[in-house]
């Protein structure tokens, strides 16, 4: 379903806070990999000097499985299924960790919706599993931090979701409950599911990863104008 009209809320009070997950939510992970692995071979590229540009980038996103494997696991295999020497796995995984940020591309309309919600005094809060400073880096690389009024990082909490508990700890900082929450996440089971369980209103951003009847999430989008509609 298309979000074409106002969200209602869980309980039918009004809107408060507004959470949202991160990578392939807000941040368009898949272009800022690209543009990352595309960098670091043209910065690498004596010791990748052996290896094709395109063939380096393809075997990564691969190899990256949309962020579900962590990059030390990565790194070793691109150095050995292309033996490659001169560098490191070490090496490579710290470039990944201190340059990602200066490549994370945002989707569409980020900052014009971000500014709508906060003129509605909306709360606004992040969910998100990962590395507490690789994940804070990449939104300070999107330019976003100061919307957020709470930003929850899975490392830093000592839990991931889909864990009920640390969506009710970002309500908790929000101040609100989950009647008056919305969610909107790309991950059918550790976003959409997982909120729903805890009772907050959906919004599920379309991806080609899963089928809507997987996400069956209140609401849908393509864009994250759509979300100014809002009441």
């Amino acid at each position: 379903m298309s979000l074409t009209r106002p969200i209602q809320t869980t309980d039918g009070s009004a809107l408060k806070a507004v959470l949202f997950d991160l990578d392939g939510t807000l941040l368009d992970r898949d272009e800022s990999v690209r543009r990352f692995i595309h960098d670091q071979y043209t910065r690498l590229k004596g010791p990748l000097s052996g290896i094709e540009e395109q063939d380096y980038v393809t075997r990564f996103i691969e190899l990256d499985h949309h962020g579900y494997r962590w990059k030390d696991a990565v790194y070793d295999q691109l150095i050995q299924e292309f033996e490659i020497s001169g560098i490191t796995q070490q090496e490579l995984l710290e470039d990944y960790v201190n340059r990602f940020h200066h490549c994370c591309v945002a989707f569409p309309n980020l900052d014009p919706m971000l500014n709508a919600l906060k003129a509605r005094g909306l709360r606004l809060g992040i969910i998100t599993n990962g590395f507490g400073e690789f994940q804070m880096k990449s939104i300070h690389g999107l330019g976003i931090r100061d919307y957020f009024d709470c930003i929850l990082v899975s490392e830093w909490e000592g839990m991931k979701k889909p864990d009920p508990d640390l969506f009710h700890r970002a309500l908790e900082a929000l101040d609100v409950t989950p009647g008056t929450a919305m969610f909107v996440g790309d991950h059918a089971l550790h976003d959409i599911q997982a909120a729903k369980r805890v009772g907050i209103r959906t919004v599920w951003k379309r991806n080609d990863r899963w089928e809507e009847s997987e996400a069956d999430a209140d609401d849908s989008i393509d864009d994250l104008s759509e979300l100014i509609v809002m009441r």
